[in-house]
Order: structure tokens, then sequence, then C-alpha cells
């Protein structure tokens, strides 16, 4: 949800607590005010009436208590009643001809005193319909409502979003913004303190990760080649030492064993060289790979290594399956699984692959127990037991897998199998 959207969700939720607050208190008050009103003009028309008794002393004697001619009535009362009397006023139904149902009516009694008689006069007036008065209310109180929700969402898509610009076009490049490539930020202008300090905070990050990042990569690349030329010289001296002096047994097993190690290290160079490059991004080109023709390559590339280890390496599906991907990458992800089954296979065994719609999988006859999973994909952890692996090789499988969004996972059932889950896009 955008924040312009779930600011005006929290706005139109509280203007409505607001609002029905308000509605509650404004009833009260104008039932108050119009009660009041009522009272006021009742006793103005007692005050009418007693000036009119004295013009017209006839009206004391119309006893009427029915109010059927008239909206007053006098009746007679003793000095006792009159001095003890206390003004009221009460709420009643009256029958209305005009309306033909019962309405409310404010009746008001009080005592009035005329030479030496005294009377109780009773003046009724038509009040406001409470249930009415509610309806109508609510009516516009939500008509109310519904404009100034619908201000808020206008004002939220012209005025606020125009406020928001600057936030909203950093954001755009944030989400387009790949270090790896250099994507240029051009920071937006902007008058409000909280966006320029945002800017500036995020162009400061930019620039230290981008140059973090070049040198890095600089480092790891020159690192690399600087680690390599010094092994590979090394390698051949030693080799040409081999090759023209004669030496003992001892003397020829410890520099076998000092060329293997350099030989795992020429070859863990390589490697961390490469899951360095595929964790920094630098393999950018994507293109349709088909995953049976590439598995046919891998398993062609590997017929004489699994021929000397006694292992038959066999494609059982061969459900057309393409995917967008670097392709350099997809062979060294497919490679990198095949040669571990080879390796951990036993002889005279088959390593069998299989392609499913969005599957793929690779499985062998090795040991008969399952595999730490917490330890397969992580770096330097191997089951293997020769001294030539270099720990790194399910780990740059889990690399590649990670950068494509590929589900990686190792079960056991009789048979060790490594899957691939892609996310079906083509």
């Amino acid at each position: 949800m955008k924040l312009l959207n779930y600011t005006s969700r929290y706005l139109a939720l509280l203007l409505l607590l607001l609002i029905t607050i308000w509605a509650v208190l404004l009833y009260y008050a104008m039932l108050d005010e119009i009660y009041d009103s009522l009272d006021d003009g009742l006793e103005n028309q007692k005050m009418l009436m007693v000036q009119r008794a004295l013009e017209d002393p006839s009206i004391l004697t119309q006893d009427d208590p029915e109010f059927k001619k008239h909206v007053y009535n006098f009746t007679s009362i003793s000095k006792k009643s009159y001095t003890n009397f206390k003004e009221s006023y009460r709420d009643t139904l009256m029958y209305m001809l005009n309306e033909k149902d019962y309405e409310p009516v404010r009746v008001y009694e009080s005592a009035v005193a005329y030479d030496d008689e005294y009377y109780k006069l009773k003046i009724i007036t038509s009040m406001v319909e409470e249930d009415d008065l509610m309806h109508d209310l609510a009516f516009h109180l939500l008509g109310l409502y519904l404009i100034l929700v619908t201000c808020i969402i206008l004002l939220n898509n012209v005025l606020l979003r125009k406020i928001w610009k600057p936030f909203n076009n950093l954001i755009d490049q944030l989400r387009n913004f790949k270090i790896e490539k250099n994507t240029p930020i051009t920071i937006p202008e902007t008058n409000i303190e909280e966006f320029s300090l945002l800017n500036d905070t995020v162009d400061k990050l930019i620039k230290k990760a981008s140059d973090s990042y070049i040198a890095q990569k600089h480092f790891i690349e020159n690192a690399s080649h600087e680690l390599q030329t010094p092994l590979a010289i090394s390698i051949n001296k030693l080799e040409l030492f081999l090759e023209n002096n004669e030496l003992n047994d001892q003397q020829s097993k410890e520099l076998a064993s000092v060329l293997d190690n350099l030989g795992r290290l020429t070859r863990l160079n390589r490697s961390m060289l490469l899951l360095s490059k595929i964790e920094n991004q630098q393999f950018l080109d994507e293109e349709l790979v088909d995953f049976v023709i590439l598995s046919h390559k891998v398993i062609k590339d590997f017929e004489d290594f699994a021929q000397h280890k006694s292992i038959t390496i066999k494609l059982v599906s061969q459900v057309p399956f393409i995917y967008k991907i670097n392709k350099d990458l997809a062979i060294i992800l497919l490679t990198n699984l095949v040669k571990n089954a080879i390796v951990h296979g036993k002889s005279n065994t088959t390593v069998v692959i299989n392609i499913e719609q969005s599957i793929w999988s690779v499985s062998n006859n090795g040991k008969k127990n399952a595999l730490p999973k917490d330890q397969l994909f992580t770096r330097f952890k191997n089951t293997n037991t020769t001294q030539k692996s270099t720990g790194l090789g399910l780990a740059i499988a889990k690399a590649i897998a990670t950068k494509y969004d590929i589900d990686i996972n190792y079960h056991f059932n009789d048979q060790h199998v490594f899957t691939l889950h892609f996310p079906y896009k083509h």
C-alpha cells in the first residue's frame, strides 16, 4: 500500500470517529437549544395570555382541558394551590389532525392571579420530532463525511503527490539501481528539509557502496591474478625439478604432496574468484537456455571421468525446459552438481539426471546415510575425503541458484538427490 493511501485510510477512520463524537454532542446541544427556545416561547405566551386576560376576561372561563379549541387553558384553583404551585415543563403526545397521528408536544403549566381569583394556565406548543431530527442530522453528517473524505483523497493525489514528488523520484531510481551496472542516481532538489537530508544521506551511501564495490572487485581480480602467476611458476618449477633430478621415494612423495597442495590452492583461488564474481553480480548477460541440451553437454564432458570411476551417467527424462539465465553460470551450476554426484558415487553405479517441468535433479548412490543438510552448501564444508576438493562446489551452486531465484535442496531416499526447482517464467 502506498504511503498516500495509507495516510488517507487513517485520516478517514479518524474523521469518522471525530464526526461521530461531534454528531452526538451536536445532537444533544441542539436538543438543549430547542427546549430552551420552546420554553422561552411558552413563557412569552404566558405573559401575552395574562395581558389578554386583562383586556378580555372571558378567556379565563373557556375551560377546555382537551385543547380542542385552543392551545391554552385556564383552570380555576384555590389560593393555597396558587401559593404552592410550581411551574413545570413536560413532553407528551397529542393527536394532530393534519398529520392524523400523535405527535410530540411541549406542555407548560403555570399559575396566574386575576383580581381575587386564581388560575392554572396550561399552554401547549408543537416541538421537533427527535427521530426526524436524528435522521436528518445523520443524513447531513454522512454527506459531510463523504465530502471531507473525497476532499482528503483529492488533496493527497494532487497537493501531497506534488509535495512527495522528490521522494517518489528517488524511490523509483533506487528501485532500478544496480551497483554492478553503475546505474547513475540523479538526486532531485527539494526545499523540504527532511527530503533534503534523505537525499544527501542516500547520495553518500550510494557513493560509499559504489566505491567499496569497485575497490573490492579490483582487489579480488588483482589478488587472483597475482596469486595465479606465482602458483603457476612454482608448479612448473617443481615439475621440472622432478623430471630433471633423481629423487628417492620419500623425496618424490613429499614433492608430489607439495604439488597437490599447490594445485588445490590454484583451484581454490579460481573458485573463490568465481564465487565473488557471482555474489557481486558481475555476470549480467542472460539468455534462454535449454537445460536438456545443456545436460547432454555436461554429460559428454564428464564421460571420461565417469568411465574412470566405473560410473554411468544417464538422462532419464527429456521434457523440454527453457529458463532465462547466464549460460556460463548455468554450465557451472550443472557441472558442479554432476561432478559432485560422480565424485561421491560408488563404482559400478549410475548417476541419474532427471528433467521435469521446472525441475532438474541429479541422484547417485554414495554413502548409505543422509548428509547434514545444514552444512552441504556452506563454504569449505564437504564430505569428500580427498584433499583435492576445494569445498566450494556446492557453495558456488547455491550462490548461482540464489542469484536466479532457483530453489536448490537435497534429500536422501536410498539415493542422494540434489534438486533444482525453477520459478516458472517461460
